[in-house]
């Protein structure tokens, strides 16, 4: 009984370390990700507010600058000026 708790223990534990060695790992990638997102709708939100430049904001738009970041944005507001 209390073997049979040990090995659940155990790999409680191994699985604990396993996922704590992920995160270490490829956090910085995530964090690296969140921050494009973020400055790709901020600039969106930014370029808005400019005269002449009119951007809709839609899903379209808002999956374009945050998987695109500052340059999707920067793409927007071409095909915003030329359309």
């Amino acid at each position: 009984m209390i073997f049979e708790e040990l090995i659940v223990l155990f790999a409680l534990l191994l699985i604990v370390l396993l996922a704590f060695k992920l995160i270490l790992d490829y956090g910085g990638t995530i964090l690296k990700i969140a921050m494009h997102l973020a400055f790709g709708w901020i600039t969106l939100a930014l370029v808005n507010v400019i005269p002449g430049i009119d951007v809709p904001i839609n899903l379209l738009t808002i999956a374009v600058s945050g998987f695109g970041g500052v340059l999707g944005t920067f793409i927007l507001v071409l095909l915003s000026i030329l359309i």
